[in-house]
This record gives C-alpha cells, structure tokens and sequence, in this order.
C-alpha cells in the first residue's frame, strides 16, 4: 500500500502546528523544507506520546536514530495561519532501521505525505545496533495499522 495516499484514519497519532509567518517562501505558502521541520516536531512528539523519550528513550539504552532517507510528496500548499495535523506512524520496523509514514493534513485533506528512514546507532561511534525491544512493544501495542517486519522478532 506505499502508493496509496495516507487518510487520517492510517494515523493513531497527530499533532497539531499553525503554519507561521517566518515558514512561508516568497509565494506566500510553506516552504517546502519546512514540511521536513513538522515532520521532525512529530516524531519527536510520537516518541513522547508512546513514553520513549529523554533517559526512558533510546538514550537510556545506549543509542539514538539517525535519518538516512526523506521522501517527500507535495500534493497542496499551506498558506499563513492554516492549522494543521501532522501525522506519523511506524510503517516499517526492521532489525536496525524503522521507516515512519508521515502526513500534514488541512482539515481532512493531505497537503503532504512524506517517508523517513531511520537508523538506530550507537551514541559514541554510530554503529548501527538493534532497536530497543522495549522501543518495538510500545509501537506495536500503539500502532493502529501493525508494521511490516522486515527482521525477525
């Protein structure tokens, strides 16, 4: 299903965002880079949300996510002022490397949807080692939609 456009009903997480005067390009809608701001604000709040964050986080286990892939698909502008939702949500979960499905929605329309890959390293020398099992339960037990595994477990 990666080619089907996300719905809000894909996500059990959002966040909301008004979209601020400095985010807008000369066009006067979002930057496009900044569509990869919001998704980052997401997880961050996705990683609060499923209380895996600070010491109780990937830090407490000696390691921290690293982006190695972004992918983005621009379907509709937002402009000054608009509320959004971002979305996110575990797509993929491997030994190493978690994929997340992202969305900004305006209402229930999909302005953009994006795909975040992610490594799991160490803090030190950023190696990459296995996600925390504690990390996986907590996404399988919060995930509307389960995950495709790519490693076993």
């Amino acid at each position: 299903m990666p080619d089907t456009p996300s719905t809000l009903d894909d996500f059990a997480f959002a966040h909301r965002l008004r979209v601020r005067w400095a985010e807008l390009d000369p066009q006067r809608i979002v930057f496009n880079a900044n569509y990869l701001m919001y998704f980052d604000v997401a997880l961050s709040e996705y990683l609060r949300a499923i209380d895996f964050k600070g010491q109780q986080g990937f830090a407490g286990h000696g390691s921290n996510l690293v982006a190695a892939k972004a992918e983005l698909d621009f379907r509709a502008p937002a402009r000054h002022d608009d509320e959004l939702l971002v979305t996110a949500r575990v797509a993929t979960l491997g030994r190493t490397s978690l994929r997340f499905r992202m969305g900004c929605f305006r209402d229930e329309a999909l302005l953009v949807e994006g795909r975040l890959a992610y490594v799991n390293v160490t803090l030190g020398d950023h190696r990459p080692v296995p996600l925390p099992a504690p990390f996986v339960e907590k996404v399988l037990a919060f995930e509307r939609i389960p995950p495709e595994r790519t490693a076993p477990g």
